[in-house]
């Protein structure tokens, strides 16, 4: 059993904790991430490595309540315990002789941009992070984010925080400022790292994108993770998550991502019907 040490909610969607699991921390790596189940009738569910700590024997998670399993996961308190905590899995990101980077972040994508942002700005590069929130409630980790670059841009869609835009358009003025990156990273929906990639392309600015297609096993062998890079099949979760943004069937990627909405809108009101069930289930014997 692996158990929670620390939970703590970022915003009314998304929660970070803290889990007990040394063997995990002792490798971990920024890019990375672990596969979890909550208990023996659990899914397996991927996610990010988004911090660890090595004397502690601790990794960090953090999750948007989007489905049954990440919903259920919220319930969980400090001292409850997972089943399973699997990894470090997949390449860890590369820091090595980039000296200037933008490291790009979109909603809960942010989660993960920060431990590259991080990495590479204790690697002593000059980091510009760019993230971006739907409005100024859902904005997570701004202290961390902040001490982790050079220049911290929070945009917003609906401008609440002062910074009203996307992204793309903070990216696009440092580029058309003059400003030279050896490497761009951009990690959050896949709408958004494509449209970091086709605006970096023209400027020939290499460009780094984390995949998080559907996985199963995490390993390599169900195939399910397959990507198209460069007309080759590749697997996200054994030759990525990182890739070459520019050399994606982005096409591809974002059909397959929509293939099982059916089924993770019944999985998901399946868990709201059991919640219910159960609390029906405890006022009654309160009653009693």
């Amino acid at each position: 059993m692996f158990p929670i040490v620390k939970k703590r909610v970022l915003n009314p969607t998304v929660t970070l904790m803290e889990i007990k699991a040394p063997l995990v921390a002792r490798k971990a790596l920024p890019g990375q991430f672990i596969i979890f189940r909550i208990d023996e009738e659990g899914e397996r569910i991927p996610l990010t490595i988004a911090g660890y700590d090595r004397e502690q024997g601790t990794v960090t998670i953090i999750f948007q309540k989007v489905g049954y399993t990440t919903e259920k996961l919220d319930t969980l308190n400090e001292g409850d315990a997972l089943l399973d905590f699997v990894g470090p899995l997949g390449e860890p990101s590369h820091t090595e002789g980039v000296k200037r980077a933008a490291v790009i972040g979109g909603g809960l994508g942010v989660a993960i941009a920060y431990p590259q942002a991080k990495a590479l700005h204790e690697a002593g590069c000059e980091v510009d992070l760019i993230v971006g929130f739907r409005n100024e409630e859902l904005i997570i980790l701004k202290e961390e984010l902040a001490a982790s670059c050079k220049e911290l841009t929070v945009m917003t869609d609906d401008g609440s925080n002062g910074h009203k835009g996307f992204v793309t358009q903070a990216l696009q003025e440092k580029l058309e400022a003059g400003v030279q990156y050896d490497e761009v990273i951009a990690i959050g929906p896949l709408p958004m790292m494509r449209a970091v990639c086709e605006l970096t392309k023209p400027y020939a600015v290499k460009t780094i994108v984390s995949m998080n297609p559907v996985m199963i096993d995490g390993t390599g062998m169900c195939g399910g993770c397959r990507v198209t890079v460069g007309g080759e099949t590749k697997f996200a979760c054994v030759d990525g998550p990182d890739f070459d943004g520019h050399l994606i069937d982005w096409d591809e990627a974002i059909a397959r991502s929509r293939m099982f909405r059916k089924e993770e809108a019944q999985a998901k009101e399946k868990g709201h019907l059991c919640r219910r069930e159960a609390m029906i289930e405890e006022a009654a014997k309160g009653a009693e």
